[in-house]
């Protein structure tokens, strides 16, 4: 098994989606038979899917909003309110797009003249109720995940200084939080680029996942869940 020529070929498809494997076999000087053995181990592995005369990256699936809401409900219940706590009365807060940060808008009811900067189209009823100062940020509509996303998004989110600001995330690991959306990843990083505080609400469900953008590392805020964080998780 040689790992280098598979970091190197996991790398050739991060930064060009896909590969075709004469490219392969010109890139490492290997023969072809060694090229389609080094694919099918790394499909079996996951990273890759195998098409005609090449490979893509094996990107999973996004789930919805609708659904997230449903899964891992009481822990993101319980992160949700350990979260309220750190606001401050007249903080201004962004809430990325999800599951977690949606339940925590029950949260802010008691908080007193907050404002809230957010790309989560789905947030918006849920602070209506509360009656809370909001500020959606305009960008392309990610309908999805309930969010607004990509460049545009990132302008708008510039508009902003923002005191607190609470991430989700699709999986951490040691090397930081990741998600399967480049757009969302641009966001996400932007929030933390304005944010004086930084919170990561990941239930522990995420925990050694790894999704295909690294937006942040682990130094890069603070990591909140239900329970107990993993040694390998915190920051030293």
């Amino acid at each position: 098994m040689n790992v280098r020529r598979f970091d190197i070929i996991l790398k050739l498809l991060n930064e060009n989606k896909n590969i075709k494997v004469q490219e392969l076999m010109e890139k490492l000087d290997v023969s072809e038979a060694t090229i389609r053995r080094d694919l099918n181990t790394l499909e079996k592995k996951g990273k890759i899917k195998r098409v005609h005369g090449g490979a893509v990256l094996n990107i999973p699936s996004e789930e919805n909003i609708i659904s997230k809401k449903t899964i891992h409900s009481k822990a993101k219940e319980k992160i949700a309110k350990i979260a309220s706590e750190y606001i401050k009365d007249g903080d201004i807060v962004y809430l990325d797009a999800g599951s977690t940060t949606e339940i925590l808008i029950k949260y802010l009811e008691d908080k007193e003249n907050i404002k809230v900067v957010t790309n989560g189209i789905s947030h918006l009823e849920e602070l209506n109720r509360y009656g809370i100062e909001t500020y959606l940020l305009g960008g392309e509509a990610k309908f999805t995940t309930g969010a607004t996303v990509g460049i545009g998004a990132v302008t708008s989110l510039r508009g902003y200084n923002i005191d607190i600001a609470f991430i989700g995330a699709n999986g951490v690991t040691s090397e930081g939080y990741s998600t399967p959306d480049t757009k969302e990843a641009m966001i996400k990083s932007e929030a933390i680029n304005r944010a004086n505080e930084v919170y990561f609400l990941c239930d522990s469900s995420k925990f050694g996942k790894k999704s295909f953008v690294v937006f942040a590392s682990l130094e890069d805020g603070t990591l909140l869940t239900e329970g107990e964080i993993p040694e390998e998780f915190k920051i030293k």
